[in-house]
């Protein structure tokens, strides 16, 4: 990789770690904002649903990326999340944090494939495991520093403070992305077919399989997700600040499974790492709770899922992104609109299944990874 890519990746990682945070900070404080806003849980789990259905328009607003340019879709995506992240500054309430939310996802779901189809076209395939992990260290970072400072921020000035900072770092990020970014030429003319794009993934078969999987393994990820902050406060009566220190091992496991994808993705095949990392999730999955009987065990249960976890959706990324090369961002659009949609099941039924005791949450997580193996299983045959 030459100089400019890697100072690229760089500057990806860290406007990833911005967006990423907004994304991620309602888990671990999910009944902080409940309280704040005056709302139970489950209101606050069906804004995140919402949130989550929302991301199915992915692929009409990132298709932006292959009509217009990477750099164009990239500058709307951050567009999309400063706008939703003003509602709340300047007008803070349940409804308008849902919209937040909401429109922050999209912001975040426009710049991912628009950021990862750039790459794609700029760094070879064999190396491009390694490229989108580091990109990806802004998910991971997003818990290690970024959940703390809005522990710390939430603390100090309550459960809205957190937003001016991030629409401050999103409208820098912008900035950025004008002077560090090249303009790109569209890539497939400047009149794009976005319903040819959409057919070609549609009715591309390993497409379909390599979506389906990335939708079920990420339903069985934000099962555990959603619910981890309450069942921590439940079982052990935790504060803000013991949600801070489980975010950050959270944050420290993902970034160690951004680590093992560098390392052995690219060696072992995408398909074959992600197998893998699917059977060592579900395993993790099952032990929470025999692990989740003392404090300390729940943290190291929470790291070995996420961890497991990490390393296969970052592989399966970085096998989507040559899926279709005709149509990269599109195909990158519609793989970040499974993910939603699976978080968007995942959230639908956490809730109730956490209602029964929290063997049934990993247990339907175990089945959701389960049949995102057969997918792969059945993709890498075919490869």
């Amino acid at each position: 990789m030459n100089r400019q890519i890697k100072i690229q990746l760089l500057f990806f990682t860290l406007v990833r770690t911005v967006l990423n945070t907004m994304y991620r900070m309602v888990y671990p404080f999910l009944s902080v904002f409940a309280r704040g806003l005056g709302v139970d849980v489950p209101a606050m789990a069906a804004a995140l649903t919402a949130r989550s259905l929302a991301g199915s328009v992915g692929p009409f607003l990132a298709s932006v990326a292959d009509s217009r340019g990477r750099k164009a879709g990239m500058l709307f995506g951050l567009s999309l999340f400063v706008g939703g992240i003003a509602l709340v500054v300047f007008l803070p309430s349940f409804l308008t944090l849902t919209a937040a939310v909401v429109l922050a996802t999209l912001g975040k779901y426009t710049f991912d494939p628009s950021m990862q189809a750039y790459l794609g076209e700029r760094v070879p395939y064999r190396r491009r495991g390694l490229s989108i992990a580091i990109t990806e260290l802004g998910w991971s970072l997003a818990f290690i520093a970024g959940i703390p400072l809005v522990g710390f921020l939430i603390a100090r000035g309550g459960w809205m403070s957190p937003f001016l900072l991030l629409a401050v770092l999103g409208v820098l990020s912008a900035a950025a992305v004008l002077f560090l970014i090249p303009a790109d030429a569209p890539q497939t003319g400047e009149a794009a077919a976005l319903l040819r794009n959409f057919r070609q993934v549609l009715t591309h078969i390993p497409s379909l399989a390599g979506l389906s999987a990335g939708l079920l393994a990420t339903a069985a990820n934000e099962m555990v997700n959603l619910i981890f902050g309450v069942w921590l406060e439940d079982s052990f009566g935790v504060k803000i600040t013991a949600l801070v220190a489980a975010s950050a091992v959270i944050g420290l496991s993902e970034f160690g499974g951004e680590g093992l994808v560098a390392l052995l993705t690219d060696r072992l095949g995408k398909p074959r790492a992600i197998a893998a990392g699917l059977m060592a999730n579900t395993l993790a999955a099952l032990g929470l709770p025999w692990l989740g009987q003392s404090q300390n065990g729940a943290l190291i249960g929470l790291f070995l899922f996420y961890i497991t976890f990490e390393f296969t959706l970052v592989s399966m990324i970085s096998m989507m992104t040559e899926i279709q090369p005709a149509a990269r961002a599109t195909v990158m659009a519609f793989n970040v609109a499974g993910h939603s949609l699976g978080r968007a099941i995942g959230d639908a039924i956490a809730v109730s299944l956490y209602a029964l005791g929290f063997f049934w949450v990993v247990a339907a997580s175990a089945v959701f990874n389960v049949l995102a193996f057969a997918g792969v299983w059945w993709l890498r045959r075919r490869a």
